[in-house]
């Protein structure tokens, strides 16, 4: 068991700062990096500490986690990471990344004596903000049991899902799901309104009934406010993780049919404009397809 000591965290952005917020509340010491220097200064006065650079937060942190945007990025701080020669340090890698971009920086890490674990996460950034988050860890048992009070920090719950990649299987599964559920969603709430029933209504009733589910929930309030500024997953990004699962299920040879039905809408939402909008808007695309117009 690792002691509330320090743990770094290694990009800033929705997830890592809402990670490192638990964290802080939690009791443990924060040292963060980020690209950005505003991140960085953000995670400042949250109470933590901004390392100057990769290196100088591996020197400081035995466990650290990664939240990062692209393999590129991974590549890029694995080499980094992979350079300080600090054995017996854990990373907690939480993207969303294809399996061999993350086994190519473990078996780079592995060299060093470094364990890279594969601990995709469950929630969007809202849900990450109050620790409403499944870890779906994958990789070495040991470094997993090692991490429990970290993951315990920033997340709902967390999962040990057996051999490297296994977390990933999962996660691809989950955002499958979430795809699927926020368009179906964002349908519901439109063919409603069009036939003249009020969406905070509707998000009430039939989230607590049996067609609901933890997209309406979640994203059903954006939808009602017709709001989806304040991003907590990106449709931009989302089309990074939409093309890992059409991927991933081509090299399997297995069917999504429904997944890839929702593809067309997110192109579209991309289309129109909303790349920095929350995926719920969806419900904007699906809108104007059915010609509707909320009263101001």
């Amino acid at each position: 068991m690792v002691s509330r000591d320090r743990v770094g965290v290694i990009g800033l952005g929705i997830m890592g700062s809402a990670m490192s917020g638990n964290l802080i509340g939690a009791g443990f010491g924060v040292v963060g990096y980020d690209v950005l220097a505003k991140r960085r200064g953000v995670l400042s006065k949250a109470g933590g500490q901004a390392a100057r650079s990769v290196r100088d937060l591996a020197a400081r942190a035995p466990i650290i986690i990664t939240s990062l945007p692209s393999a590129e990025a991974l590549h890029v701080v694995a080499a980094e990471l992979a350079g300080n020669h600090h054995r017996d340090q854990i990373v907690i890698e939480t993207s969303t990344l294809p399996i061999a971009t993350k086994d190519h920086a473990r078996k780079l890490l592995a060299v060093q004596g470094v364990t890279l674990l594969d601990c995709p996460l469950s929630g969007t950034g809202a849900q990450a903000r109050v620790k409403d988050l499944a870890v779906y860890a994958s990789g070495s048992r040991s470094a997993y049991r090692r991490c429990i009070p970290v993951f315990e920090a920033f997340a709902r719950t967390h999962y040990f899902l057996g051999a490297f990649g296994a977390g990933s299987k999962m996660k691809f599964l989950a955002n499958l799901l979430v795809a699927i559920h926020n368009v179906s969603a964002a349908e519901a709430i439109v063919l409603g309104m069009k036939a003249g029933l009020d969406p905070a209504t509707m998000v009430k009733v039939l989230g607590d009934g049996a067609g609901s589910s933890r997209m309406l929930q979640v994203r059903g309030p954006m939808m009602v406010r017709n709001d989806y500024t304040d991003a907590a997953m990106k449709v931009g990004v989302w089309q990074k993780d939409m093309g890992i699962i059409t991927e991933f299920a081509r090299e399997l040879d297995c069917p999504t049919p429904l997944f890839a039905a929702t593809t067309a809408i997110y192109n579209a939402a991309m289309a129109l404009g909303f790349a920095e909008a929350d995926t719920a808007c969806v419900c904007a695309v699906l809108e104007s397809w059915a010609t509707i117009r909320r009263r101001t």
